[in-house]
């Protein structure tokens, strides 16, 4: 090596002492190496938290995607359709379903039988049947031992016993048949006479005080049939009963289902009577009545109206109840603490005593027996 050789080394080394020297002043070398250090730490610290666990096998995610894919291979697997089952037409979509609606018709029948059969052990409210006696039908025809009956010739029971040794014709027919109704036209013949049929009468009574309402009395006491006993030959019953010390209208007739109808509680014949108190009485007390008061036996019954007479010092009141109880006007009262001094009908369904003084009757005209048969 030449001289000039070295000692062009040793310049460039000089130099780069230098430069080293230079930087070392300005920036310690520390600084950086503790900076790189720290940030090879977090990514360190950063690789170690995506890495798998050691103890985790690898096939863990593998049998998940297989999982999935099994699944959504089974939905596919069903939405698809049958390669046998052939395209359906609308046609044959509406049959099928007018099908199933005949078989739910027809099924619902039985249905239908079960459940009146349990109805008993459900919870839901049933309707309760009506008691009492039968709604009256006002057909023209007649039973054959009730038209024998009517004619005063026997009993019922005692016209079975004529019917069934047909000695009872019709129309010029043995009838031996029990229940054969008669109609208006036929012609009814007992032992070879002609039995004519007998009319339906309707006698409105004005009754008097100190009279009752039965046929016969054993103690001798007035009655009202001895009022109305002129009135027609045909045996004719009151509809209703008065008290012995209430006055006012009574309606007698033979017309057996007309009576049904008139006291039937479901139609709910209206009556008004006129009321003499002992002592007066509040308008309070008036619509404790309309609201209704409990009688002695318990039973529930209110009034439809009820008002105070003018110049009668409140002692005096007109009430209208449709309510066919025994003594029901004088026991309201009675509930309330009062004393009924007199009670008068005045008005029976739609029928007013004018012109007709106590103690009398008159026959009803055709215009109020129709009338009373619509009500």
């Amino acid at each position: 090596m030449s001289k000039g050789e070295g000692e062009g080394r040793k310049k460039s080394g000089k130099r780069l002492a230098n430069k080293v020297t230079k930087r070392t002043e300005n920036r310690p070398v520390k600084e950086n190496r503790e900076k790189s250090d720290k940030i090879d730490e977090s990514f360190k610290g950063k690789k170690e938290v995506t890495k798998r666990p050691e103890n985790r096998p690898v096939k863990e995610n593998r049998e998940k995607s297989d999982k999935i894919d099994e699944s959504f291979k089974g939905k596919k697997e069903i939405t698809k359709r049958p390669e046998n089952r052939p395209f359906k037409t609308s046609k044959e979509k509406s049959e099928k379903t007018d099908d199933s609606f005949k078989d739910k018709k027809e099924n619902a029948a039985p249905v239908k039988k079960l459940a009146k059969k349990f109805s008993k052990f459900s919870d839901e409210p049933r309707e309760k049947k009506r008691k009492g006696d039968p709604l009256p039908s006002f057909s023209e025809d007649v039973r054959l031992n009730k038209f024998l009956a009517n004619a005063g010739i026997c009993s019922r029971r005692e016209a079975d016993v004529l019917i069934t040794t047909g000695i009872v014709t019709i129309n010029g027919e043995i009838i031996t048949q029990m229940g054969y109704k008669v109609k208006p036209t036929d012609e009814v013949k007992y032992d070879g006479s002609l039995i004519q049929g007998e009319k339906k009468r309707y006698v409105l009574l004005n009754k008097p005080k100190n009279f009752i309402t039965t046929m016969d009395d054993p103690q001798g006491r007035k009655t009202a049939f001895q009022l109305v006993a002129g009135a027609c030959k045909e045996r004719i019953y009151p509809v209703g009963r008065l008290d012995r010390n209430t006055t006012g209208l009574l309606l007698f007739t033979n017309d057996g289902d007309l009576a049904k109808r008139l006291t039937h509680p479901r139609y709910e014949i209206s009556k008004l009577y006129h009321v003499t108190l002992s002592q007066p009485i509040k308008s309070e007390q008036l619509n404790s009545l309309l609201n209704g008061v409990e009688l002695d036996d318990g039973d529930f019954v209110k009034a439809d109206k009820v008002e105070i007479i003018s110049d009668s010092k409140s002692r005096e009141a007109g009430i209208e109840i449709h309510s066919g109880k025994n003594r029901v006007v004088r026991r309201m009262f009675e509930a309330l603490g009062f004393t009924v001094t007199k009670l008068d009908r005045v008005k029976f369904a739609g029928l007013t005593k004018k012109d007709l003084p106590r103690g009398n009757y008159r026959i009803l005209s055709d215009q109020e027996v129709n009338f009373l048969k619509m009500l």
